[in-house]
């Protein structure tokens, strides 16, 4: 099977998804008194209807779902299962925040890349605790990852009217970056170089796991730990661990670009569920990295939608999440369909 018709069986049961879940959408407002296709219509035009929507809404929406479901899928191959990307996200921002302010008289090319790399470096060490948790301890990362969003979030709230709040002190966020800090967007819109790195990053992620030794570890370890141990010579727990780290780098990445390149401040509430969103993201391309740039470019799409529809035709933003949702079921359950017929198959 040629990479094409991988990525192609990655990403075909999306879009039959994807259809599945507009079209319950439609029953749905129609059997609630909204009208479908204006609703609908508003929804296409939120991410798609203009330059505006998809250079300054949808890609910029786009970017830390994808960095974010790039390093949840490398996680997920591994078998370790990272539900902590929430925390990682934040502890990403807070650093690029505090670095950002901290070198504005640095020249733009030197402190950019200095504030993503300190960010990458802060996603590390918070995704390094469980991986420490996980080898020494036996502590599922399932558990440590989800409580340590609590202490990300709550550290947040902390940092923001505490040492990182704004010169005044009078609102819950951080001074604004300086211009040195901040990553170069695209003239007239909100479309930065983050898509640049997160189109990068999927690229090396895909080299990674189809062409490299580490890549066929990775998936040894995911798919079978003992065999690989038994018949590789494999050490399971270590590539778990790395796994792990590397999941939280590209989280702690997109919370320094989001920062950079969007917001420009810290504040409570950065995160609209990033790192939530990204587990979807990432299981709905199947933990592939090209497909998880496809399918992170469909859930900004939903959300950048969701404004529109609920701005133009009255109907609640929330209603789009039917839709994510319907669309994750049928993918999953379609996976473990064919699954199970893989396994009559062989026998």
């Amino acid at each position: 099977m040629t990479a094409l018709q991988r990525l192609g069986s990655a990403v075909r049961p999306a879009l039959v998804a994807l259809a599945a879940g507009l079209l319950l959408l439609a029953v749905g407002l129609e059997g609630a008194g909204y009208s479908a296709g204006p609703a609908l219509a508003a929804l296409w035009r939120g991410a798609f209807g203009s330059p505006d929507a998809i250079f300054s809404s949808l890609l910029p929406r786009a970017i830390p779902l994808i960095i974010i479901g790039l390093g949840i899928g490398l996680a997920f191959r591994a078998g370790a299962f990272n539900i902590g990307a929430e925390g990682q996200f934040y502890a990403g921002a807070i650093v690029a925040t505090w670095v950002g302010l901290a070198l504005g008289g640095w020249p733009r090319a030197v402190a950019v890349p200095v504030v993503l790399i300190t960010a990458t470096l802060a996603g590390m060490a918070w995704a390094a605790v469980p991986a420490l948790l996980r080898v020494r301890f036996g502590v599922l990362e399932v558990i440590s990852t989800l409580l340590l969003n609590f202490v990300a979030e709550a550290l947040v709230s902390w940092m923001v009217v505490g040492p990182l709040q704004e010169a005044r002190h009078v609102y819950p966020q951080s001074d604004p970056l300086p211009l040195a800090a901040r990553l170069p967007q695209l003239p007239g819109t909100r479309l930065h170089l983050g898509l640049a790195l997160a189109l990068l990053l999927a690229l090396g992620l895909w080299v990674l796991g189809r062409w490299t030794l580490a890549g066929l570890r990775l998936r040894a370890v995911g798919l079978n730990p003992d065999a690989a141990e038994t018949m590789g010579g494999v050490r399971p727990l270590r590539v778990l661990a790395l796994a792990l780290i590397a999941s939280g780098a590209c989280a702690g990445l997109a919370g320094g670009s989001e920062v950079s390149g969007t917001t420009f401040a810290l504040f409570q509430n950065l995160s609209p569920g990033y790192g939530f969103t990204g587990i979807a993201v990432a299981l709905l391309a199947r933990l592939h990295p090209l497909g998880t740039v496809l399918t992170g470019l469909l859930f900004a799409a939903l959300e950048a939608g969701a404004g529109a529809m609920q701005r133009d035709a009255g109907v609640p933003a929330v209603a789009v999440y039917v839709v994510e949702a319907v669309v994750i079921l049928i993918v999953v359950l379609s996976d473990v369909a064919a699954r199970r017929g893989d396994t009559r198959g062989a026998v």
